[in-house]
Parts: C-alpha cells; structure tokens; sequence
C-alpha cells in the first residue's frame, strides 16, 4: 500500500478550496493545512493513502498524455457515492471527461466517473460493487 502521494499544483489556495469540498465526497478528512501545504487522510481512522498537496517550484502545464502521473482513482462504497462526487463536480465546474457509467472491459462490476480537476489531473471516482 502506498503510504502517501505528493502533488504539485500551480495555485495552493484554489486547489484547497476546490479539494476540501470533493475530499469529504470521497471519503477523506483534513490532515494537515499549513501555509506551504495541505493535505487529507482516510476518513474515519481507515487505512490507505494519504495525499500531500505542494505549490508548484516551477511553471509548467501539465498533461495527463506525457509521462508522469495519468489520473488519480478513489474507491467509492456504492454507485450512488458515485453519482454524487459527479454531482459534486460538475458544481464545482469541473469538465467531466466521461459520466458515471460501467466498464465491464476493465473489471466486473467497474462504475466509475471520470473528470479534471483544476490543475488538468484526470480524476476518478470508482465503485466495484452492484449497488
């Protein structure tokens, strides 16, 4: 499992504000809110990865298609989870790059959403269960 996931973002107070509203959603809670950084644990004293959010020491876009980081997946409880982080984002204004649906090709099961976040990192949120 891994421990942790650092992620640079060009704009620190638009990421956490955009973040602590999905967060909650994808069942995460704050962990740590400094002027240098911010970041969320597993909710509930669950274990799992925790996410570090860092300002950016350089310009530069990012792109999901070159090498380096693709999009982030979070595992959601049931397909209505699902549809409310979609709810959610789209709120937030967030471009939806596919909306919930199954995947059969990927696993039995997979129903997921797909969106970008304001930084460009595709993002997910996946259920694998029937209900």
């Amino acid at each position: 499992m891994l421990v942790h996931l650092a992620v640079n973002v060009r704009d620190l107070p638009q990421a956490k504000a955009y973040y602590d509203i999905l967060m909650p959603l994808l069942e995460f809670e704050p962990y740590l809110a400094a002027a240098d950084q911010f970041a969320y644990c597993p909710a509930a004293g669950k274990p799992g990865t925790y996410l570090f959010f860092y300002p950016a020491q350089e310009a530069g876009d990012y792109s999901r298609h070159r090498p380096g980081l693709q999009h982030l997946a979070f595992r959601m409880r049931s397909r209505a989870a699902v549809h409310t982080v979609y709810e959610a984002v789209r709120t937030l204004g967030s471009p939806i790059l596919a909306p919930p649906q199954a995947y059969p090709q990927y696993l039995p099961h997979y129903y997921a959403v797909f969106w970008e976040g304001p930084e460009g990192f595709m993002l997910e949120a996946v259920c694998l269960r029937t209900e």
